[in-house]
């Protein structure tokens, strides 16, 4: 796994109180980096939008950055319903989201 992706899930982690503490002093030392405290304001400002319902001053050009970065995800092909014939209409029914 990326070094920076598990440095971002510890810090996330560690944000939220549920980091196990063996795993503190990794944690700490991400922190010390550029990256680490970004990603630890992120993460406090998420945090903070979630708990008071209010949207966060954004920086400029954010929209523009989360829909470019949108835009790269890999799309998950859609099935042909010729393919899901053989799948039990409860089955079916549980994979699908409701809104």
């Amino acid at each position: 796994m990326d070094t920076n992706k598990k440095n971002r899930e510890r810090i996330s982690a560690l944000s939220d109180d549920a980091l196990p503490k063996d795993d503190h002093e990794l944690a700490n030392a991400a922190l010390r980096t550029d990256d680490g405290m970004a990603a630890w304001e992120v993460y406090h400002l998420i945090g903070d939008v979630l708990r008071t319902g209010e949207s966060a001053d954004l920086s400029p050009g954010f929209a523009a950055r989360l829909s470019a970065r949108l835009a790269a995800e890999p799309l998950h092909p859609r099935r042909a319903p010729s393919e899901l014939e053989h799948v039990k209409p409860a089955a079916l029914a549980a994979s699908t989201p409701s809104n």
